[in-house]
């Protein structure tokens, strides 16, 4: 017994010579007027945005996305897979009943608290229970816990959400991709056949005497430059087809995709950081409730120090022999009471309380670093729209300079006016000015895309005020 007693002592001396982690959170949320955002409020997407663009092929092909997606199923069955552990909490807190039989070939002792005639024979036993245990929770662990799981629940449904909402995003992106792919072939088109034009100019001066050999020859290397180009886009294009197939669940049976029809003046966005543009995003609220669920977890952990009281009842027959199990006399009940008071662990609950808190300060840690990427992604879109904007007044301009100037020098050459080379460099520029042109317009369309991503894709959030006392200080 003594020794006993001083091994137990010498335990409780070294788990307190151990350092125990801590219990106290360190991590605060970000606030939002701590931000910068602008006092103007967010405009108001509409959940089928998409449909702003009047191509009915990208809403037909988005709904696919969205009822087909292998993504999109694996955010529905974690949404799924959280709802029931809800449901398997929720059930803890009822009574639990539950109903067990035995009969079995026994040899009982003769040395045994069973006297002849059945000890030191061989007999059937059996046993028919019924068992009652209802938690009485008298400290609110079990709801804690609960409140863990609805909380959990409720941020694997609003990550459900989100992807929905980045899904249809990613197949307006990539959609909008394959709108570039085909202005990037139709530039490599015109290509060809403007130097195919100047290949049949170059070869008439080179049969009139008027060019060398080498004008010719250099014509069609550049003409042979040109229908590489061409088949380099058209190959890019059939990758976007294929990636949009990826995406809707599809694949060779939908490579049919035909060519986007959008209007490029759809989507008028905000140019200012919106003061509500926080609650606006499906992630932030996911990262906000699972603050709540590392709050409640924390919560529960701590309850646990405190006593588990249970109310337990068991009633029943249990007889030697089989004749006799269900008669009156064979029957057993009880009902009382039952407490179970940790006094002694080894720093275990402390250390799954330090566990808790850690968990909350890395929801906190995961709901600012999900603000500090919401600000930024706003203020990337906004400052690329402002400059492809800009970019595009000008390259406008310059597009019908270069183009006047690629007419004016196959004129002059045609004329005997000016050189082959002045011709090949005024249109080296305009087909560079092409496909500036249609990277731009394209360009513009995803840049608005990705604002409006970053604006929450058109999340509607049900509580803005959601979990605001927690994250006040983070606890």
């Amino acid at each position: 017994m003594k020794r006993l007693i001083g091994l137990l002592l010498a335990t409780t001396l070294l788990a307190g010579c151990v350092d125990a982690p801590s219990t106290v959170p360190s991590q605060t949320a970000l606030k939002p007027q701590s931000l910068g955002l602008s006092a103007a409020p967010s405009p108001q997407i509409k959940d089928a945005w998409w449909k702003a663009f009047g191509d009915p092929q990208l809403d037909a092909l988005v709904d696919q996305a969205l009822a087909g997606s292998p993504t999109l199923q694996v955010a529905l069955a974690r949404m799924r897979e959280a709802q029931a552990q809800l449901s398997v909490s929720r059930a803890a807190t009822y009574p639990q009943l539950t109903l067990d039989g035995q009969e079995q070939r026994t040899h009982f002792s003769s040395n045994y608290i069973i006297p002849p005639p059945f000890g030191g024979t061989m007999r059937w036993y059996g046993q028919v229970q019924a068992n009652l245990s209802w938690s009485l929770d008298l400290f609110g662990k079990e709801a804690a816990e609960v409140d863990a799981a609805r909380s959990g629940a409720e941020a694997a449904a609003l990550d459900a959400e989100a992807a929905r909402l980045v899904l249809a995003g990613t197949v307006t992106q990539v959609y909008i991709s394959l709108d570039r792919a085909y202005l990037l072939a139709d530039v490599a088109d015109e290509t060809v056949r403007q130097r195919e034009g100047v290949l049949r100019l170059t070869a008439g001066r080179v049969n009139s005497g008027l060019d060398s050999k080498a004008s010719d020859e250099q014509a069609k290397a550049l003409l042979a430059i040109a229908k590489e180009d061409l088949i380099r886009a058209q190959a890019v294009r059939d990758l976007a087809v294929h990636q949009i197939a990826a995406l809707i669940g599809r694949g060779t049976d939908a490579y049919n995709i035909a060519r986007p029809n959008l209007n490029r003046s759809a989507l008028a966005l905000p140019a200012v950081l919106p003061a509500d543009l926080l609650a606006r995003r499906a992630d932030i609220a996911a990262a906000e409730a699972r603050i709540d669920a590392a709050t409640a977890g924390r919560h529960a952990a701590h309850q646990a120090f405190y006593p588990d009281i249970n109310l337990i009842g068991a009633a029943g027959f249990a007889a030697i022999g089989l004749s006799t199990l269900f008669s009156g006399g064979s029957g057993q009940y009880g009902i009382g009471p039952a407490i179970h008071l940790p006094i002694f662990d080894a720093g275990e609950l402390r250390a799954k309380y330090a566990g808790a808190t850690a968990q909350l300060d890395e929801s906190v840690a995961n709901y600012n670093q999900s603000v500090v990427t919401a600000v930024k992604q706003t203020a990337d879109a906004i400052t690329q729209i402002q400059s492809l904007e800009g970019q595009a007044a000008q390259q406008g301009e310059a597009l019908r300079a270069s183009s006047a100037s690629f007419d004016l020098a196959t004129r002059r050459y045609r004329s005997g006016l000016s050189p082959q080379l002045n011709v090949l460099s005024a249109e080296d520029v305009l087909i560079q000015a092409k496909r500036q042109d249609a990277s731009i317009s394209a360009d513009l369309l995803s840049s608005r895309v990705s604002l409006l991503m970053a604006l929450g894709g058109g999340y509607a959030p049900k509580n803005s005020n959601m979990a605001s006392n927690n994250r006040d200080n983070g606890q």
